[in-house]
């Protein structure tokens, strides 16, 4: 977007939907737009974990069009938005103050980067890859015969319908010459060669990828662009892999560690209101972390099967807990929910400085519902 352009609500929908696309959230999940109008412009932003009475306080004074919130305000058991219910009276007082609210939750936490990528930022990990990864979308291989001069036109029509993309690239193919054969019958209409007798002619093979839910929009491309009255081609649907997107991320530290000198580094690096907690043997040496923003004791399997040294997480619950570290599991390190969130909200902010155009503010105060506690011996 020019420095010039109004930046209305559906343009900044529109950046916070490609960084993290509402395809990837649970089904479970509630993400998007709560209140708002997409047609109103929007020039500052307020990012925060959790949307409470103070984060609106905070956005009512700093003057922001839009609270861009990672936890869903409208989630469970919602029936009403009644101005006397506590969820109510905060919508009520965003409508009024003409504050838009919008959502990335577990979309932003399989997006990469997401949620997970800024905590493991946090502890320098390198070379991370998801510990919960999301299938990578079904994709077709196709190959087409074509004859050598027409070969491009047909490439051409099926890049158009989406096909040849791979990742940040667009327009891949590969091909080879080599030489068709067919004899056209009584009822045929050849482009090329006459009923009854057999041609040969120089074809082109070429191959290229398409997701296979394209598979009939490039079909209908192929068959318009061919010359043949009949191309020849196949589809074969690819094995299905692993994409880069999904919840957690492993990764190695820079160096070796001791559990010990790892929590203490959590504490010092993530600032929680209530500290952090740990199970396992302090002087174990970590070098392979996995991590997981917000509630993570469901991938407790997936990180003990990746074989890594320490998984830090938060809201760990007892029992499984105890089980995995029965069973030899790594380390584990519960810093809380809000604490390995909240690195998410500056990358977020910067995202719509950076691709909005907007200014963006991160909510610097602790939304953990968990704000008082006593050491032990006190």
């Amino acid at each position: 977007m020019s420095e010039n352009t109004v930046r209305t609500l559906a343009d900044v929908i529109g950046v916070l939907d490609e960084a993290y696309p509402r395809r990837l959230a649970e089904s479970w999940d509630s993400v998007g737009l709560v209140c708002g109008d997409p047609a109103e412009s929007v020039t500052r932003a307020l990012v925060c974990v959790d949307v409470t009475d103070r984060v609106v306080d905070a956005a009512v004074a700093s003057g922001a069009d839009l609270i861009l919130a990672h936890h869903p305000l409208l989630l469970r058991g919602v029936d009403s938005v009644a101005a006397d219910t506590p969820k109510g009276r905060v919508i009520h007082r965003l409508v009024r103050a003409g504050i838009a609210l919008f959502t990335a939750h577990t979309n932003a936490d399989s997006a990469r980067p997401g949620v997970s990528d800024a905590l493991a930022a946090r502890f320098g990990l390198l070379d991370t890859v998801p510990l919960r990864p999301l299938p990578a979308r079904p994709m077709d291989k196709w190959v087409v015969m074509v004859p050598e001069g027409s070969s491009d036109q047909v490439s051409e029509a099926m890049f158009a319908a989406g096909a040849g993309a791979i990742g940040e690239y667009r327009d891949c193919s590969w091909s080879v010459t080599g030489i068709g054969q067919f004899e056209p019958q009584a009822a045929a209409n050849p482009a090329i060669g006459v009923i009854g007798r057999r041609e040969r002619v120089d074809e082109a093979r070429v191959e290229m990828v398409a997701e296979r839910g394209l598979r009939n929009r490039v079909l209908a491309a192929l068959r318009a662009a061919h010359p043949y009255e009949e191309p020849a081609f196949d589809i074969l649907e690819l094995a299905e892999v692993d994409s880069e997107l999904g919840l957690g991320r492993i990764g190695r530290l820079p160096g070796p560690v001791t559990a010990a000198e790892f929590v203490a580094l959590a504490q010092r690096e993530l600032r929680g209101p209530w500290g952090v907690r740990a199970a396992g043997d302090p002087a174990t040496v970590i070098e392979a972390v996995a991590v997981c923003g917000g509630a993570g004791d469901s991938l407790l399997g997936a990180a003990a099967a990746a074989g890594v040294d320490l998984y830090l997480t938060g809201d760990l619950r007892h029992h499984p807990a105890d089980e995995a570290i029965r069973a030899g599991g790594p380390v584990l390190v519960d810093a809380g929910h809000w604490a390995t969130e909240f690195p998410w909200c500056r990358g977020a902010a910067d995202l719509l400085r950076g691709r909005a155009g907007i200014v963006a503010q991160v909510y610097p105060e602790p939304t953990d519902p968990f704000g008082m506690y006593c050491g032990p011996g006190l």
